[in-house]
């Protein structure tokens, strides 16, 4: 088993590298591998809402790695979203990546490889935001039947350094609580397929809006 952590934030060994990291050793403790996938510094193309991704089973725009990403995530049994708290809210950068990853994977038909694996979101600030943050990533799970892998708190960490964030203990605890957590869920999904426990009958979406 192994869960991908993204790395949402443009700078490499971070803040929210930091809590990554500690979340990938406390993994590896309980028998699970992990990668960090960085987001990087270049730039992100928002989404275009043109829906091309339905009939191109991609997303249209090639000038970053979102689609190999997409691919990329088929391989991996469970994630973490990882992003710095830029003005009260998930940085751009993740913003605009994971808005075309879902969207492009929901209209593509490849749901299947993020549908059903739990994940989590974890956010790093120098003081506040951080709660808006992690609603906002949260919602690209909850839309996706992701089941939601929590910790003993709010997954946060702060600091404005990494030196900073490994001081804040409480918050580098709940990154080792929400890793056993994972680990324990992937563990608990993995018996239960071998158990013979079949997966959620998949019903045919139904869409409305309020004037029909």
């Amino acid at each position: 088993m192994k869960v991908l952590l993204f790395n949402g934030s443009p700078h490499k060994n971070g803040c929210t590298y930091t809590a990554l990291e500690e979340i990938a050793k406390t993994l590896k403790e309980e028998g699970i591998d992990s990668e960090i996938y960085q987001i990087g510094i270049g730039s992100i193309t928002p989404c275009r809402g043109c829906s091309a991704c339905a009939k191109l089973g991609r997303c249209v725009i090639n000038d970053d790695d979102v689609n190999n990403f997409v691919e990329k995530c088929k391989n991996f049994d469970g994630f973490i979203f990882g992003s710095p708290v830029h003005y009260g809210s998930a940085c751009g950068g993740i913003t605009a990546f994971l808005d075309r990853t879902f969207f492009s994977a929901l209209l593509s038909g490849k749901m299947n490889y993020f549908r059903h694996k739990p994940a989590s979101a974890i956010v790093s600030a120098r003081r506040s935001g951080t709660t808006a943050a992690l609603d906002q990533l949260n919602k690209y799970m909850t839309i996706s039947e992701m089941p939601i892998i929590s910790g003993r708190y709010w997954n946060m960490v702060h600091g404005a350094t990494a030196d900073e964030v490994k001081k804040d203990l409480e918050g580098m605890q709940n990154m080792r609580i929400l890793a056993r957590n994972m680990a324990w869920f992937l563990k608990l999904k993995e018996a239960g397929q071998k158990a013979g426990v079949p997966i959620p009958k998949q019903e045919e979406i139904v869409y409305t809006n309020f004037i029909r």
